[in-house]
Parts: C-alpha cells; sequence; structure tokens
C-alpha cells in the first residue's frame, strides 16, 4: 500500500509562515467559483452542514426557512443510507486484502493472516468514529460533490477521523489529478487549544488569555497538509517526512511561533468527489444536477400555499366605517351602512385551479428522486427478501447500477482505499498487526472490494459465466466429453472471488490436490481389496470344483 504524490518548488528566502498563507489566499481564490452554489445547496437541501466563515460554529438559527418541501432532503438521506450500507457496511465485511499472486493468496498461512488483518482493520472501524464519518462523507457528497477527512493516529482507537463540512476547507492536487494538498481553517476555544498543543506551544495572546481565564475566547487556527518541499529524504523524523502538517494561529506573526510541525510517510486524507469534469478539482454532485429543480419546488410550493391561503382567508371588501371584522366561523360583524354596501366579500374571484400545478410539483419531485437513485435505494431497503444476492440486485436494477459505477469507483480510489492504507500504516505504527508469513516479504497488497454494492457492478458480469456452465452441463448430458474442456478448479477460484466469500471456505490448490490423492489411493486400495476379495473367492470356488470331481 502506497500513495503517490507531487514535488513542488518551494520560493528561496520566503518564510514558511508567508509561503502558506499566500497559497492558503490563492487556494481561497481558486474555491470561490464554489462557494455561491455551495451556498445555495447548503440553504434549499442541507441546512445544518456548510460553514463559509471561519465564526460559522455552534450556529444553528432559522437555518430550515427556505425549505418548504422536503423531497429533496429525504431523497439525500436515502442515498447516503444507501451508501453507507450498500458500499461500506459496519454490518458486513466490505472488504478484503489480498497480493498479486493468485496462488499465493490461497496458501493457508497468507490466506489466514490476510483475513485476520481484514477482521482487526473492522474492528478499528468499528470501536472509532468511522462509520459515523462515512455517512457523513456520503450526504456531504451526494450533496456538494466533494468531501474531506483528516485520518490521523489516535492511542485509544488507532485512528480518529476529522471530518470536514463545504467551506471549511481547501484542496489542491498533483499532476495527476489525485489530492495532495488540503488547507484548513476552524476554530477552537483558548481551553481546547491550549490542552490540545501545549501552553508553550500557543502565542503570546493565547497564553494572556489563558491566564486571565478567558477559556472560552475563540481561536482561529489555519492548517495545512502537503507534500513537503524541502526535506532530506534520508532522516525519517516527522520533519522530513513526505508530507508535512503545519498548525499556526492566525494571530501568530512570529516565524517561530507554531502550534504544531509534523509529518506523514502517506497523504493522511480521503477527498472523494462524486464526479469531476476536466481539470476541476472540486467535483459535481447529485445535489449541483438538481438544484435548479429543488428551488422550482420550493417556489411551486410557496405559491401553492398562496394561492390555498387565498381561497381559505381571501382578501375582504368591507363596508366604509367598519374597523374590524370577525373571521372566526359564526362571528358576527356590525355595520351602520344599509343595501348593497353593508355586505363584506371577497375582493376578488380567488376560486383558483390549483390542480395543474400540483401535477408539476409531483413531476419535479420525480425529477428530483431520479436525480437521487431514490428508486434503486429504496429497493434495497424495502426489499421483502433478506436474502437477496448481489445477481439479484444486478438484475433488477442492472441499468442503475452501471449508472453508479463511476461514482463507485471513485469512491473506492478517493475515499475507501486511503483509509484502509492509512489505517494499515496506523495499525503497523502501533505494532498490532500479527506476525506476517515469510511469502508476505516484500510484497505489496492490493485491497479488493466485496460490499453489496461493489459485488453488484461485478456480478453483472457472472450473468455471462452462468449462461456458459448452465450450457456445458445441457450438452454434457448428450456429449459427456465436453466436460473434459471445462476447468471447475478456476471456475470455483474466480466464482467465490467474484461474489467475495471468505477465503477460509475454499481450500488452496494443494489441499485440494492432497484430498484428492488420498482419496485416490482410497480408491485403489478398497480396488485392490475387491480384487483379492474376488481372486479368493475364485480360488476357493475352483477348490470346490476340485473336490466335486473326485
Amino acid at each position: 500500500m502506497h500513495t503517490s504524490h507531487s514535488k513542488g518548488e518551494s520560493k528561496p528566502g520566503v518564510p514558511l509562515k508567508s509561503r502558506i498563507r499566500e497559497r492558503w489566499a490563492a487556494l481561497k481564490s481558486e474555491r470561490t467559483p464554489k462557494i455561491d452554489q455551495w451556498r445555495e445547496i447548503s440553504k434549499f437541501l442541507m441546512p445544518t452542514t456548510g460553514r463559509f466563515l471561519v465564526s460559522d460554529r455552534n450556529k444553528g438559527g432559522k437555518k430550515t426557512n427556505a425549505i418548504y418541501d422536503n423531497t429533496a432532503t429525504y431523497a439525500l438521506r436515502i442515498l447516503g443510507a444507501g451508501m453507507m450500507a450498500g458500499a461500506s457496511s459496519p454490518a458486513r465485511q466490505w472488504f478484503k486484502l489480498e497480493t498479486a499472486d493468485q496462488d499465493l493468496n490461497r496458501h493457508a498461512p497468507v490466506k489466514i493472516w490476510l483475513e485476520s488483518v481484514s477482521q482487526l482493520m473492522m474492528t478499528i472501524f468499528n470501536r472509532s468514529n468511522t462509520y459515523r464519518m462515512l455517512h457523513n462523507c456520503y450526504e456531504e457528497l451526494a450533496g456538494y460533490g466533494t468531501y474531506a477527512n483528516v485520518i490521523l493516529p489516535n492511542y485509544d482507537t488507532v485512528i480518529h477521523n476529522y471530518g470536514l463540512t463545504a467551506g471549511e476547507y481547501c484542496i489542491a492536487t498533483d499532476p495527476e489529478g489525485k489530492v495532495n494538498t488540503l488547507y484548513r481553517e476552524f476554530q477552537k476555544t483558548v481551553a481546547e487549544v491550549v490542552r490540545e498543543f501545549g501552553i508553550e506551544n500557543v502565542s503570546r495572546q493565547t497564553r494572556l488569555l489563558h491566564e486571565k481565564g478567558t477559556l472560552q475566547a475563540p481561536v482561529n487556527i489555519l492548517h495545512a497538509i502537503e507534500p513537503r518541499f524541502d526535506r532530506d529524504p534520508t532522516k525519517l523524523d516527522n520533519k522530513n517526512m513526505a508530507y508535512g502538517s503545519y498548525y499556526m494561529e492566525e494571530g501568530a506573526e512570529q516565524e517561530h511561533e507554531w502550534l504544531r510541525i509534523s509529518g506523514f510517510k502517506t497523504f493522511p486524507c480521503m477527498v472523494p468527489r462524486w464526479s469531476s469534469s476536466g481539470g476541476d478539482v472540486y467535483g459535481n454532485s447529485p445535489g449541483s444536477d438538481t438544484i435548479g429543480d429543488i428551488k422550482q419546488l420550493m417556489h411551486q410550493q410557496l405559491r401553492k400555499g398562496q394561492g390555498i391561503d387565498y381561497q381559505t382567508n381571501p382578501p375582504l371588501q368591507v363596508p366604509v366605517g367598519v374597523s374590524a371584522v370577525d373571521r372566526l366561523p359564526g362571528g358576527i360583524t356590525n355595520t351602520t351602512a344599509a343595501g348593497p354596501q353593508s355586505t363584506i366579500r371577497t375582493a376578488f374571484d380567488v376560486n383558483l385551479d390549483l390542480s395543474h400545478l400540483t401535477a408539476d410539483i409531483n413531476d419535479v419531485r420525480q425529477r428530483i428522486n431520479r436525480g437521487f437513485y431514490s428508486d434503486l435505494f429504496l429497493m434495497l431497503a424495502n426489499a421483502t427478501d433478506t436474502r437477496m444476492t448481489a445477481t439479484e440486485v444486478a438484475e433488477r436494477h442492472e441499468e442503475k447500477l452501471l449508472m453508479l459505477g463511476p461514482v463507485m469507483e471513485r469512491l473506492h480510489n478517493e475515499a475507501l482505499e486511503p483509509l484502509i492504507t492509512v489505517t494499515f500504516e496506523a495499525m503497523s505504527n502501533a505494532g498490532i498487526l500479527p506476525d506476517a508469513p515469510e511469502e508476505l516479504n516484500d510484497m505489496e497488497l492490493s485491497i479488493v472490494f466485496v460490499s453489496m454494492l461493489a459485488q453488484a457492478q461485478r456480478t453483472v458480469g457472472l450473468n455471462s459465466v452462468d449462461r456458459l456452465v448452465s450450457s456445458i452441463g445441457v450438452v454434457s448430458q448428450i456429449k459427456p466429453e465436453v466436460m473434459d474442456k471445462f476447468n471447475a478448479d478456476a471456475w470455483l477460484d474466480d466464482y467465490s472471488s467474484t461474489l467475495g466469500t471468505s477465503p477460509r471456505l475454499i481450500n488452496s490448490t494443494d489441499d485440494a490436490m492432497r484430498v484428492r490423492q488420498a482419496r485416490a489411493e482410497a480408491q485403489q486400495q478398497q480396488q485392490q481389496l475387491d480384487a483379492a476379495q474376488q481372486a479368493a473367492a475364485a480360488t476357493k470356488d475352483l477348490g470346490a470344483a476340485g473336490l466335486g470331481e473326485q
């Protein structure tokens, strides 16, 4: 497991703190076109997410006032829950580790070690906040198109995830389009800063606030993670690792005032994007694709509500001199005028036909639900047969699964693989990995995803294998020699690998050969025994016949 990164060029003579601040400003400028779109998505779809000012902390307020119809928000929740259950369910194994050598993967000690490490990693994910982070990840991905999470070592849980919401961070990519830089700005209280970084590392201003007891005062912090430009690769200390991590207070001007400088061997972040166009750094999403429909739905619901208000509470035309009208059922309003002028009536005809508006609202709702794949994920959630296999899922919604193919590929490459890679490194650094077999020395491990959605993507291709095997079975009834062309061992290995079943269920080729050899020897011994018994019986019969002739 490894992560590639690009090397940059530093500016000679420019202090590190100044260079980081300059890049932070440039990254924010590059992100600006996305901010307006994210604000709209936050306003109409995800009101509790999005932090577009560093001071946006613990602020609730009237964030849901712009939502008159929760169809989009509900569809987003369905998609997030569906992705969670289909791609990384806590209730079942959704990945396994392998090597590039399939024969080695079937070697018993290697097979057991790989499965043990996978199960240990699943335990770490369950005990840490990984699954809470992943659920937020899927919703923010579907809403904003980009998500960022910083994965740091933790003494108690091995890893801890610091999930970020839109507006909190900026990112940059290497020449291959892989995210290798993350800058984020956030607030902590004086008490939190002192506790996390130590009183000796905070700025003079923060130290004075702490001494005065102003512990809840906010402190703005800038955190930069990027490829280290000037390092000595022969040294293995934190300050010479491939990726640098820099914490500093916004108000600290002195070059020596750093909250913390450290490093990582691999990029300690997962920054998935739902989809990306050309050289775009930030991703697109169902939220950005449907924001027009979402705003239209809000506008239509507002107009429908106004129409209903006009019908149930119309504007009135009242006689001159009447200052108050009792509008409650059975209410009485006294007037002094006589004749037609004494009548209280509606100011204009409000007998509105809302059926066309209601029909269009339903059409917009359907477009929004299709945009968030609600039909696919509700099919998974509402399945009456809980034993439905990935093949049945693929057969029922093959088109939708094919549409999700690029998304799943990005999710694996940009989210789940980095998460597993960083966790594996943290496990190694913590010394909790079991001793590896000698056969794995200098072997690179690969990750195979076996979740419901990953299997469904692959099992679309298993339909042709099933048809082939079925046809062979039919033809073999007429021409038994066709079975000579069928490699049953290869079929079993490939089929079980595609389905993602536990490797413990399939014997290795060596084990299978030993079983077959033992069975052949037993059959040979039985044949020899049967032959000996037949020979003895024949001799006895011949002896009896000879005695009878005398």
